[in-house]
């Protein structure tokens, strides 16, 4: 498939593809004989799990650093292993970062709607109670 046709799949610019080209994040296109990129539909997985190492926070390094024990065959399996296995960690770590945050932000939600309650009721209240004699029309009598 040509640049164009992967960028729309991917969801990624051409631009963005050339680049990860040339920097090693994937590896580089065929070509036709016109001489444009020529992509197999495999390369989908490969950009799809790339999005999301960048996703889950991976540097570029790293990814790169992926990239090429990726290039080095299978005998860089273990040391691939590893290297997800930290990411992995990471990404844990992460969550349960997020986890902790989304617990103080529903707690915080759940006081907005006990405030709005309360304040329901107030005003309920307030206009069932009887006014003293000397409200109605401001003179007392």
């Amino acid at each position: 498939m040509k640049i164009g046709e992967l960028a729309r799949r991917s969801g990624l610019s051409a631009h963005t593809l050339r680049y990860y080209e040339r920097i090693g994040l994937l590896p580089y296109a065929d070509r036709n004989a016109s001489g444009q990129r020529d992509y197999d539909a495999a390369i989908l997985d490969r950009i799809g799990f790339l999005h999301r190492l960048k996703t889950t926070g991976m540097p570029i390094r790293e990814m790169l650093q992926y990239a090429a024990l990726m290039a080095g065959g299978e005998a860089t399996l273990p040391e691939r292993r590893r290297l997800m296995e930290r990411h992995r960690e990471r990404v844990r770590a992460h969550v349960d970062e997020m986890q902790a945050c989304l617990l103080v932000l529903d707690a915080k939600i759940a006081g907005y709607g006990d405030a709005e309650a309360r304040t329901k009721n107030n005003d309920a209240n307030s206009r069932n109670r009887k006014r003293p004699a000397h409200s109605i029309g401001g003179r007392a009598p």
